[in-house]
């Protein structure tokens, strides 16, 4: 249904409550009158009715009173989903709950709900909000939406309906945009080609050794996770003299083995690497925050992950590490990606502080990472230091950063980059995330990739003690991660081919085991983006 149609019949529809609606006068205590304000409408809800009418399971008016034979009008469907949405636990888990609201992510998401619901003088409800959140976390362990309502020490309330429209419409039109630019990308006149798997998953020989590094700016070893190629005569093919070696980093609360399967794959065929984990910021530290020991991880763990990126570069020259090659690369997963360009000298533009206060004048729920690039203004990152000499190269997996290069991108980047992105993926959304990035790189063996279907958490291969931190809906999940990730591996190896020897990867659209790969340089990208502007 059109928006417009949509805004026009929910006016109708609080007009029709606004003038039929029986007078609701406030209770004494906590809040007993939720005032509706939309497009100009106010409409006074009475909230012990609205509870009431939430814990009917039959959709009769039940405790609901007068209201809910409004509320009754609504289809089925939307009836249900107003009860879910009024009684679902806002937040399930006491300890994290607190945890949350401490952070610097919580903090922002609380300013931006208090902004929707306010006093009836029109001042934000922020400090009443999280002082009634924290009241509760303390006396129960779920918080309800409802429950919190009613739990607030004012007796009237006015929630901005046109701001919470807006948000769903923003969450909407983002998987509108996406689906739109997809089709324009299929649209797009490129070669095709059908790849042959690897043989996946097949190692027999090779094991990853698990080593403690000692560095200076942690009181604990660094772990790491290292797969040594094998001698050239156990290798499949010839290894080129100038092969580079590889340093992984997870995304934030990733783990070390989240990324073996392709770590041990890349080791299969003749390029060592080294798989970094960042305590603090790992899988243990999502788990400590769920569990009410800590604050979630954030923008702020970045400083000690660029710590941990120079040292065992520096430990590799050292000949500390058992990988050896000439050069290295940086490969990342989303906020890992992002410590790979921090640490490859790409310096933030100046005016990120005002770029982030417009950004975050709104929930960002349709561009999520938005939250952890506005947190670096408060954060302590170290100062720039020159790219490692012997860089070769970049692999982004759902990499991100638009906030902090709007303008320049990748442009000051002296070695290729290869993006890969999912045409799924809401977490960094391509568009945003990737394509505006990538149209900044100037080396021509720079290639973007969009995976079709593929979403944020394609590339991670969650082991059977990740299954308690992610427990992840389809949509999240995308197309089947395993033949993206097959898909991925023949894609990398190909890049690394083209850092080794004067090749460049064409631009063309892959088809592997069923998923398909657009692969774009720098002028189908341009093509691309044309095809996106109205």
């Amino acid at each position: 249904m059109p928006v417009s149609r949509r805004l026009r019949q929910l006016k109708g529809l609080l007009a029709s409550l606004l003038i039929t609606a029986p007078g609701l006068a406030p209770a004494a205590g906590a809040a007993e009158v939720l005032e509706l304000r939309f497009d100009g409408l106010e409409l006074p809800v009475n909230l012990e009715q609205l509870d009431g009418w939430s814990r009917s399971p039959s959709g009769g008016p039940g405790d609901g009173g007068d209201l809910a034979v409004w509320l009754d009008l609504l289809d089925p469907g939307s009836r249900q989903d107003l009860k879910i949405l009024l009684r679902a636990p806002l937040l399930r888990d006491t300890s994290f709950g607190q945890q949350l609201l401490d952070s610097w992510a919580g903090s922002q998401m609380l300013a931006r709900l208090g902004d929707l619901l306010t006093t009836p003088d029109g001042r934000s409800s922020t400090a009443v909000l999280q002082t009634t959140l924290q009241r509760l976390l303390e006396t129960r362990q779920d918080v309800s939406t409802i429950g919190l309502l009613r739990a607030l020490p004012v007796q009237r309330l006015s929630l901005q309906l046109d701001g919470l429209y807006d948000l769903a419409l923003q969450w909407r039109q983002q998987i509108d945009l996406q689906r739109q630019a997809l089709q324009r990308l299929q649209a797009l006149a490129l070669p095709e080609r059908r790849t042959v798997p690897f043989a996946f998953g097949e190692r027999t020989s090779l094991r990853a050794r698990r080593q403690g590094l000692v560095v200076a700016h942690r009181p604990q070893l660094l772990p790491l996770e290292i797969w040594p190629a094998p001698a050239p005569a156990a290798q499949r093919g010839s290894v080129p003299p100038d092969r580079p070696w590889l340093l992984m980093m997870p995304g934030l609360g990733g783990n070390a083995d989240q990324f073996g399967w392709l770590a041990g794959e890349l080791a299969e065929r003749g390029w060592s690497v080294v798989v970094l984990q960042h305590p603090g910021s790992d899988g243990p530290a999502l788990k400590a925050a769920l569990d009410g020991q800590r604050p979630p991880p954030g923008a702020e763990t970045l400083a000690i992950r660029l710590a941990d990126i120079n040292a065992v570069l520096a430990a590799q020259r050292r000949g500390e590490l058992s990988v050896q090659g000439q050069g290295v690369v940086l490969l990342g997963h989303s906020m890992g990606g992002l410590s790979a360009l921090l640490a490859a000298g790409v310096v933030p533009e100046p005016g990120l502080g005002e770029r982030c206060r417009k950004a975050l004048d709104r929930l960002p729920i349709a561009n999520p990472s938005r939250l952890l690039q506005c947190q670096l203004p408060s954060t302590q990152l170290p100062e720039r230091s020159a790219p490692p000499a012997d860089l070769r190269g970049l692999v982004l997996l759902n990499g991100f950063g638009s906030l902090l290069w709007p303008r320049r991108g990748l442009a000051s980047l002296q070695v290729p980059v290869l993006m890969v992105g999912g045409s799924l993926d809401l977490v960094t959304p391509p568009l945003e995330e990737q394509l505006r990035l990538f149209l900044q790189g100037r080396d021509p063996r720079s290639r973007l990739v969009m995976v079709e279907g593929g979403s944020h958490f394609s590339p991670v291969r969650l082991m059977p003690t990740d299954e308690v931190l992610f427990r992840l809906d389809a949509e999240l999940v995308g197309v089947d991660p395993a033949r993206v990730q097959s898909a991925l591996l023949r894609l990398t190896t190909e890049y690394l081919h083209t850092l080794e020897q004067p090749l460049l990867l064409p631009a063309q659209r892959r088809v592997h085991q069923g998923v398909t790969l657009d692969v774009l340089d720098a002028a189908a990208a341009r093509r691309w983006r044309a095809g996106l502007e109205p």
